[in-house]
């Protein structure tokens, strides 16, 4: 599963490719003039996640061996940007999804998360005593400053954040490109969250879309991220495409899926020790609202 982030082979991703299963196991291979057919083999039973990028095409016989190991696939746009498409294990376990409804469904929790996203974000917050409206505002005041700061340092003037879908290319280089590294870094989060088991759509500051936790966890980068790159791209005569070669050349340093999973943990639950490992999965287990959960495929007529 995705969050025991130890095991270097965590996540895989992979573009112009046929991924297939022999009698040894699934392969990717690749054809070309120059070096004609290659052939490398997966260890599926390694790989937790597998991005499958532009150009790839797989077969039955392997999407259900990497279903057998508990590997999730995802259908990704170039440089595992942008997530189309999720093909989740029975196996993946709902014990984060589990937490993140829980503390989604109740105002407190949900308050208090969201004011560790804010504090993750910012490192501080306005005072012992706020509201979702105070945070927003104080969201509001830092994000601000920091587009003031760049601005000035790129000497760019005053500037002002737009998103016109409408009259998209009367933008300026700086939106523009905002605009495209952030729909990548979407793409990203929206992987991670997936392949982690929990909901993109139950959203902490964030509501009422199906990407609302998308937004959440991605707006933790962006001043990392997307904001500097966008600025650094002022004077660029085509800032939607180098803002995402860019921006895919930084993740490399960034080392962000793992950095994304870890933090989930954190905010969903911040009690929990990253370095202990799962337990190991059980085929089912029942609800009971006295007991909590007990174990599955057994019969309790006995019980009775």
């Amino acid at each position: 599963m995705l969050p025991r982030i130890a095991d270097s082979l965590s996540f895989l991703y992979l573009d112009i490719v046929r991924i297939h299963q022999d009698d040894t196991g699934v392969c990717a291979e690749i054809t070309s003039e120059k070096r004609g057919t290659e052939t490398v083999y997966l260890p599926t039973a390694a790989l937790s996640c597998v991005l499958l990028g532009p150009g790839t095409s797989i077969t039955a016989r392997a999407l259900a061996t990497f279903a057998r190991h508990g590997t999730t696939i995802l259908t990704t746009g170039s440089g595992g940007v942008r997530c189309y498409s999720a093909t989740l294990p029975d196996s993946l376990t709902t014990t984060w999804l589990e937490k993140q409804t829980r503390a989604w469904a109740d105002d407190t929790q949900r308050l208090t998360v969201a004011t560790a996203m804010y504090k993750k974000r910012f490192g501080t917050l306005p005072g012992p005593a706020h509201t979702l409206d105070h945070l927003r505002g104080f969201e509001g005041q830092r994000v601000k400053a920091h587009y003031q700061l760049l601005a000035k340092q790129y000497k760019i003037g005053r500037f002002r954040r737009t998103y016109d879908p409408a009259a998209w290319d009367e933008q300026d280089p700086v939106n523009l490109a905002l605009s495209s590294a952030n729909t990548c870094l979407y793409g990203i989060v929206h992987a991670a969250i997936l392949a982690l088991g929990c909901s993109p759509a139950l959203g902490y500051v964030h509501n009422g879309n199906q990407q609302a936790f998308v937004y959440d966890i991605a707006d933790l980068y962006k001043a990392d991220l997307t904001i500097p790159l966008a600025f650094s791209l002022h004077n660029s005569t085509s800032p939607e495409a180098e803002a995402r070669r860019s921006f895919r050349d930084g993740l490399r340093l960034f080392k962000l899926l793992p950095r994304i999973v870890g933090d989930i943990q954190q905010l969903l639950a911040p009690e929990t020790d990253p370095g202990i490992p799962d337990p190991e999965e059980q085929l089912v287990d029942l609800w009971d609202p006295v007991t909590g959960a007990i174990p599955g495929g057994t019969n309790h007529a006995a019980t009775t």
